[in-house]
Formats: structure tokens, sequence, C-alpha cells
């Protein structure tokens, strides 16, 4: 169970990498690329992209320097807020949402096997 938890963190970890740097550090890119037709100010779009970067970040870092490994399960689960949240607005806009779902998914796994419960 454990070497499942550390891969799916990993694979979270490596997707929320991604999404939220776009967001923050490319974001013209962003808006013209997936982000075509957002209806976000720019400065929602960089809170979000913050807040996916220090999920990312939180659901590997606690665990594996053994520092607050109790902000792992919380990182899962605000990653989890983020997908459910995205999920909605994707539904309103009548977009695909299987990939929101997956994700949102994961982090609940993550969430309740890092001890969340």
């Amino acid at each position: 169970m454990n070497i499942g938890l550390w891969i799916v963190q990993g694979i979270l970890c490596v997707l929320f990498l991604g999404s939220g740097g776009m967001k923050v550090f490319a974001y013209r890119k962003y808006k013209e690329g997936v982000g075509r037709g957002l209806s976000f100010s720019k400065g929602l779009v960089m809170f979000i992209g913050i807040s996916e970067l220090a999920g990312a970040l939180g659901l590997i870092l606690p665990m594996a320097s053994g520092v607050a490994p109790m902000l792992t399960p919380l990182a899962a689960a605000g990653l989890g807020i983020i997908m459910l949240l995205a999920t909605g607005y994707h539904l309103k806009r009548k977009e695909p949402v299987s990939m929101t779902i997956v994700l949102l998914v994961l982090s609940a796994f993550v969430a309740l096997g890092r001890g969340l419960s």
C-alpha cells in the first residue's frame, strides 16, 4: 500500500507541478492554449496555480523529509477540493470532466491512505 501511495503521490505531483507551473510561470501561453476562453481573472488563475504548486510540493516533501508528515494528507485534500471545484466549473461549461474526476479520486486516495479519515 505504501508503494502504491508513493506512486500516486509522484504522479499527482508531476501533474500539478505542470499545471500550476503553466498557470503561474507561462500565463500568456496558458491563456492562448488550454485556458482559451477562460472567464477567470489573471489574479484568480495565478492563485489557483500557486495553490496547485504548493499542493504538489506538499504531496512529497513532508513525507519524504519526515518534517510535519501530517501535511501530506492535507495537501492531497486541498488538491481534491480544487479538482471538485474544477469539475463543477467544467460541467457548467459542458466540457469533459474525466481528468478532473480522476485527479479528484487519486487525491482522495492519498488523503485517506496517508491518514486523513
